[in-house]
């Protein structure tokens, strides 16, 4: 097995056990009368996703590793684990909101709201690989901030509204 296998054996257990989370925390969400909210853009963001790690397996198997660009994307996982961590078991790959409940404003999301996917592609010297999966991924992105937006907005109303009964 090479690094580069290693690198990417280590990224799709990653993510499959993201998805194992996911799922179960989407359950106990669901189960205390939490929404989903603009479903119909999940299988889209799974599509971009699948075909992302795909290609890098099939494209990027055989490439040197660019360890700098390889150090960059760690430091980017750990902000990833970061949000994990933040979100605890409210976190998920969908839009769930629990209503009435506070938003989480601990974490990394005093600073930011969104992460990106350009960057394990140019670890594996594949440039057009991430070109074309960033454009792929902020179309599905732009559908999933805005509706992310209005859930949260929604939120902060009836929060609002429920404060000042």
């Amino acid at each position: 097995m090479t690094f580069t296998e290693l690198i990417l054996g280590a990224i799709t257990l990653q993510r499959v056990g993201e998805l194992v989370i996911s799922r179960a925390n989407t359950r106990k969400l669901l189960a205390r009368g939490a929404v989903e909210v603009a479903p119909r853009h999940y299988p889209s963001i799974i599509t971009v996703h699948a075909a992302w790690l795909l290609s890098l397996w099939v494209f990027g198997r055989d490439q040197p590793v660019n360890v700098v660009a390889l150090a960059g994307y760690l430091i980017l996982q750990c902000l990833r684990f970061w949000v994990i961590w933040t979100l605890g078991s409210r976190w998920t790959t969908r839009i769930i909101v629990l209503p009435e409940q506070p938003l989480v404003s601990a974490g990394p999301y005093r600073f930011l709201s969104h992460p990106n996917y350009a960057v394990l592609p140019l670890v594996l010297g594949l440039p057009l690989l991430a070109i074309v999966f960033t454009i792929l991924n902020a179309a599905v992105l732009a559908i999933r901030i805005r509706a992310e937006n209005l859930a949260l907005a929604a939120s902060r109303e009836t929060l609002c509204v429920a404060h000042d009964d």
